[in-house]
Formats: structure tokens, C-alpha cells, sequence
């Protein structure tokens, strides 16, 4: 894994989804390929609603809005499951922080 200290998230961070992902729906829950690297991953309710946000560059503190009003949870909660899926998509190089101009 490649740990990058200027990929540190914040509710500021503006992210976007990396190309080279075919994500589809099955049974309510969203499942993704990754082209480059032939990997399926499983994003789940909450993770298919979090990738869909990303599909044009967002801040991560809009996703955890976005979070907490479709599946009513507290903030606290939304911006936990919120940053830990995030920085699991900038693990495995699924989406990427836009740099600042």
C-alpha cells in the first residue's frame, strides 16, 4: 500500500473517483471491477451511496452530508463510516484528492 502524508482527509478534501471502475447494481447494493487491476469489491448500501457522490469532485465533508441525511444517522456516526470508506478508496487508488489550484 502506498501512504501518501499529503492524503490526509479532512472535511475539506475535494475527492473524485478514479477511471477505470464499471460499478453496477445487484440487489441493492452496488459491486465494482476495477479494470486496472481486475479486483471486484463490494461497496455495499452505504459504500454505493458514497461512490455515487464522488462521481464529480466533492468535499468529504458533503459526502458525510449526504450520509447522514439519506440514512438518518448522527453526524458522528455518518463522518466515521464516511472517512474510513474513503480512505479504503485511497488505498487501493479507487478515487483520488483533487489538488487545490
Amino acid at each position: 500500500m502506498n501512504m501518501n502524508t499529503a492524503d490526509v482527509l479532512s472535511l475539506e478534501s475535494l475527492l473524485v473517483q478514479r477511471e477505470g471502475n464499471i460499478a453496477s447494481d445487484m440487489d441493492g447494493e452496488k459491486v465494482m471491477l476495477n479494470v486496472k487491476n481486475g479486483k471486484y469489491y463490494n461497496l455495499g448500501e452505504v459504500g454505493g451511496e458514497i461512490w455515487t457522490a464522488l462521481a464529480s469532485p466533492v468535499t468529504a465533508g458533503r459526502v458525510v452530508e449526504i450520509i447522514r441525511e439519506t440514512f438518518e444517522v448522527p453526524e458522528e456516526i455518518a463522518r466515521q463510516d464516511v472517512f474510513a470508506f474513503l480512505q479504503s478508496l485511497l488505498d487501493e487508488d479507487l478515487a483520488g484528492i483533487v489538488s487545490k489550484p
